[in-house]
């Protein structure tokens, strides 16, 4: 009782810690599941987009069609921010569907709630969320205090990613894998030990990779204990099938000892130039 008065009392004071800020992803998810909009602790100016879309929450079709919570939920947590991001495994009438949130908390309330839903392999390209039971291990550790970036470091590093697509190489950029590193894309295995997607996928650096020359990033989250960053990148021109579409991706880096370790995303197929909803704000 005594660390959730803590806990509060940080909130309300304008610190909200890192218990904090999962209570908040808590007390959002809880109010989705069960249709209660009124349960939210929102600021007056409180902002909700859903794929890009400015709307009323009590608007969203996520909200009216969502039926219960699977296991898979992977928080990051930026206290110096007051952000808490999450990607997170929903059901809409017993079918999968992945929830990508970002919330900004504000004075012991939900100031902002970006959230994008992607139902299906022709909304995300690649769609296999049964392959999501639990974050994995690797996400999950805690590096030591040696290993561990700064804030400033681990961004730089992760934004190494971006450039290399720009480049459309991960060596010319040399960005720098672990040896073992791995990336997940929508619940596929794309990259690092095990990828069977193509014969050169094994190695995450050597790779072939498209030329994204109109990539666009934003630091969404940095979780300083975790070791990750979390970056909104619109992929831009040629970087899906469908024609005039871009792929916004979602895409968590654990990042320690000056490397990048492994890589999840939660991504879908967007129309090509769409404006996120939070440019005003500095966000795109």
């Amino acid at each position: 009782m005594l660390a959730n008065q803590a806990s509060a009392a940080d909130s309300k004071g304008g610190t909200c810690d890192r218990e904090c800020l999962r209570g908040f992803i808590t007390k959002y998810l809880n109010a989705l599941v069960a249709h209660q909009r009124s349960d939210l602790p929102v600021t007056g100016n409180f902002r909700f987009t859903e794929d890009t879309v400015e709307m009323k929450v009590s608007d969203s079709p996520l909200w009216r069609d969502v039926s219960r919570l699977r296991d898979y939920r992977l928080d990051i947590l930026d206290v110096r921010q007051g952000v808490a991001a999450s990607q997170i495994i929903v059901e809409e009438s017993g079918m999968p569907v992945m929830l990508m949130l970002r919330l900004k908390i504000v004075g012991g309330k939900i100031a902002e709630a970006e959230t994008q839903v992607t139902r299906n392999k022709t909304e995300g390209s690649l769609f296999k969320p049964e392959a999501l039971k639990a974050p994995s291990g690797a996400m999950l550790a805690v590096p030591s205090e040696s290993q561990r970036s700064s804030r400033d470091d681990a961004i730089r590093i992760a934004e190494l990613y971006p450039a290399g697509l720009k480049a459309g190489s991960f060596v010319t950029v040399d960005t720098p894998f672990a040896a073992n590193a791995y990336r997940f894309e929508n619940g596929q295995v794309m990259a690092g030990p095990g990828c069977t997607f193509r014969p050169d996928c094994v190695d995450i650096k050597a790779q072939k990779i498209p030329t994204l020359s109109g990539i666009t990033t934003r630091v969404a989250a940095v979780d300083e204990d975790l070791g990750i960053v979390l970056l909104r990148m619109d992929f831009g021109a040629g970087s899906t099938r469908v024609a005039g579409d871009s792929l916004i991706v979602w895409e968590a880096f654990k990042v320690y000892g000056g490397q990048i370790h492994a890589v999840e995303a939660f991504m879908k197929n967007m129309q090509l130039g769409t404006p996120s909803g939070w440019d005003a704000s500095g966000n795109k």
